[in-house]
């Protein structure tokens, strides 16, 4: 197992190194190591079977649809309904209009399950909207790169539907439910960061707008809010599966963005269909190597020797937890979410049956923590996504970070020690006993 291990780390570190593709890197750092203990055809057909079985699963069906639906409402005018109504909720503070910053990208990203689409679609418009006001370009940035994670927990989300797969089937139901409340908690950290900041640099009030006015965008904005009563209100009633959700939440912002808010043209939906086909190739791509991977980890028992070393290290399940923690967020700085929940989850999930640590306690400890390594660098894809918008560069960003991060961390910390953060929802609907 050692010399794998060594051939895995070594080849994988290189590839990235060298500024391969990481789907291409987990592939042919799998085959590699592969080789060592077989022969080429054997360890080619394995790696293209796995990664074809990798994929081979309904409830992956949803990833496509939810992508689609995410590029739909970040075209048809969603973003800017959602902004509207966030400004009537907040903007007449001071600071208001960070504040408004973190509850869009909320919505918008519970909506669209992307935290990059979060970030172009709320900081095209949030981030020169509070540079006019006299906010700072880089704290601006810094808030809209933090907020946007709150859609990876708040469902409908495309890595909780990943995580249910890598875990062997844990209810995606239950997990979408089990999002809610350590998601609504980051937001809620987040803004009490932007208060602080808001008071210390004395930011201006935003506008204060009439009871009319106020009425006006909230009917504007219910029928973008409706998108998550229906999908999440439809699972968890049983009308229909999460990949169902998926397809009804396209069908949804199509005629909300054709017929209703009439922002998208006929014209325009091959284009749309065209980016979204794009971004789920890469996707999918990711979830095929990884499981390759995952494979190949499993089948040289790597999985049981780490819960071996975990528990030889300590008995405390709090103990194993923050060990845990410390070494996923050094994991999040260097690898995407996705191919992180793929390989590390098959990995960790015996570690977490031994210390009779719940699955969905340990999915949303995860995918918060696996949150943080979207907005750090040197690979943070929404960092990036980020500071393009903002016109800044990273090194500017990162002291107007640290404090958000913060506050991340504290969330993480509170998630990882009171499991009735994540359990209690599912368990007030029925999901889990």
């Amino acid at each position: 197992m050692d010399s794998t291990i060594i051939i895995l780390l070594v080849s994988f570190v290189v590839l990235l190194a060298l500024h391969t593709p990481i789907a291409i890197a987990i592939a042919v750092a799998t085959v590699l190591t592969m080789l060592a203990t077989m022969g080429v055809d054997a360890a080619l057909t394995t790696v293209a079977q796995r990664m074809a079985s990798g994929l081979d699963s309904f409830a992956l069906l949803a990833i496509p649809f939810f992508i689609l639906s995410g590029y739909l409402m970040g075209q048809g005018g969603i973003a800017r309904r959602l902004i509207n109504f966030a400004m009537v909720l907040v903007g007449r503070f001071s600071g208001g209009l960070a504040f408004v910053n973190v509850i869009a990208c909320a919505l918008f990203g519970s909506i669209s399950g992307s935290a990059v689409a979060a970030t172009s679609a709320i900081g095209g418009f949030m981030i020169p909207a509070m540079n006019k006001e006299g906010y700072d370009k880089n704290f601006n940035t810094a808030v809209t790169v933090t907020a946007s994670t709150t859609g990876m927990l708040i469902p409908p989300s495309n890595i909780l539907i990943i995580y249910s797969l890598a875990s062997g089937g844990v209810s995606i139901a239950a997990l979408f439910m089990a999002g809610y409340i350590p998601g609504l908690l980051v937001a809620l950290s987040l803004m009490l960061v932007c208060a602080v900041y808001a008071k210390k640099k004395n930011f201006p009030k935003g506008l204060k707008y009439s009871f009319a006015e106020g009425l006006h965008h909230l009917f504007a904005a219910i029928p973008s809010l409706a998108l998550i009563i229906i999908v999440i209100g439809g699972i968890i009633a049983g009308y229909f599966t999460p990949t169902e959700a998926g397809a009804i939440a396209v069908i949804y912002a199509l005629v909300l963005s054709l017929g209703v808010y009439k922002e998208i043209k006929l014209e325009e939906l091959p284009d749309i269909l065209l980016k979204s086909v794009q971004t789920t190739a890469i996707v999918m791509l990711l979830i095929g190597a990884s499981a390759s991977m995952s494979w190949m980890l499993s089948y040289e028992f790597i999985p049981q020797s780490f819960t071996e070393l975990a528990l030889s290290l300590s008995e405390n399940p709090i103990m194993i937890l923050l060990l845990i923690n410390i070494m996923l967020l050094v994991v999040g700085t260097f690898m995407d979410m996705t191919p992180a929940v793929l390989i590390f989850t098959p990995i960790l999930m015996p570690v977490m049956a031994a210390m009779g640590i719940s699955p969905l306690h340990f999915g949303i400890m995860m995918i918060l923590n696996l949150s943080i390594g979207l907005c750090t660098p040197p690979v943070g894809s929404v960092l990036f996504v980020g500071c393009s918008i903002g016109k800044t560069r990273i090194g500017e960003v990162v002291k107007p970070l640290l404090p958000l991060y913060a506050a991340m961390f504290v969330c993480l910390l509170l998630v990882t020690l009171f499991p009735q953060l994540s359990e209690a929802l599912p368990r007030a609907v029925g999901l889990i006993e």
